[in-house]
């Protein structure tokens, strides 16, 4: 919930000091609100689910404040739900660079993450410096959210960050293949979601996130069989 709300507040923000790169404003503001949000996570013992909710309803309040003090919902209404058959080559070659540096770090830091998602206190003997592990984390979200949300929506991201999730979550038998098969069923509502709503004239997010729906439940349901 944090990412796409928090992308009312950067567009807000961008608005007030005059960025008139949307992207720029909002990657700014989600890479200090995230930060800020592991920096309250860690020095308070309320559960994350708490604390993304305060910062939630603080972004999306900030946010919605400023526009409409500023006149200017009306013109980012569409960030709402998106389009991604609006994209431009310059947005997919930036979107393809962005790829390739998730790429790199999760090579680079998957162990890392296992071990302190797992168990922070193993991960601190082990010498892993935890805060900037979490950090850097947050902010590659922060960042890959933040360049989809033009097209995917701020309604509907959260669900494509967790649909995905939680279908391989049901048929995986351990950490890496938990990774194949959300990749996995990304592209495969992605692809079939764009050409459904082509062909069928249906907003190409909202399909999306419903083939995403559709491959959680198959998944949910074979989960007793692959799970003996």
């Amino acid at each position: 919930m944090l990412f796409g709300h928090s992308a009312i507040a950067g567009i807000a923000i961008g608005m007030l000091f005059g960025i008139a790169d949307t992207n720029i404003s909002m990657i700014l503001f989600a890479v200090l609100f995230a930060i800020l949000l592991n920096m309250v996570k860690q020095k308070t013992t309320y559960g994350a689910d708490t604390i993304i909710s305060v910062f939630s309803s603080i972004a999306i309040a900030v946010g919605l404040a400023i526009m409409a003090n500023m006149g200017g919902f009306n013109k980012y209404s569409n960030y709402l739900v998106g389009d991604i058959l609006s994209i431009t080559w310059e947005e997919i070659v930036m979107l393809f660079i962005a790829f390739l540096a998730v790429i790199v770090f999760w090579y680079l830091c998957f162990n890392k993450i296992h071990c302190v998602s797992m168990n922070a206190t193993l991960a601190k003997s082990k010498g892993i410096n935890i805060r900037r592990i979490d950090n850097l984390f947050v902010i590659v979200i922060a960042i890959m959210v933040m360049l989809s949300i033009k097209w995917i929506g701020i309604l509907l991201i959260n669900s494509l960050l967790i649909l995905p999730a939680a279908a391989s979550r049901n048929v995986a038998k351990n950490m890496r293949s938990y990774h194949l098969f959300a990749i996995l069923f990304s592209l495969t509502s992605g692809i079939a979601g764009t050409v459904i709503s082509y062909y069928h004239n249906i907003p190409t997010g909202p399909m999306i996130v419903i083939i995403s729906g559709i491959i959680y439940f198959i998944t949910f349901f074979l989960k007793p069989r692959v799970k003996q």
